[in-house]
């Protein structure tokens, strides 16, 4: 059995990033949610 995490800072922006977020209608509404929540970091 191989270990299913590898980190990448690349691959983790372009999946969860916020230019990512902000191109679905979807993705807009986490930004908004997570927004009203007061978080202190939008995405990842």
């Amino acid at each position: 059995m191989s270990i299913t995490y590898h980190p990448r800072k690349k691959k983790r922006a372009k999946t969860h990033g916020f230019r990512k977020r902000s191109r679905s209608s979807s993705g807009r509404r986490i930004l908004t949610n997570r927004r009203r929540k007061k978080r202190k970091r939008i995405t990842p």
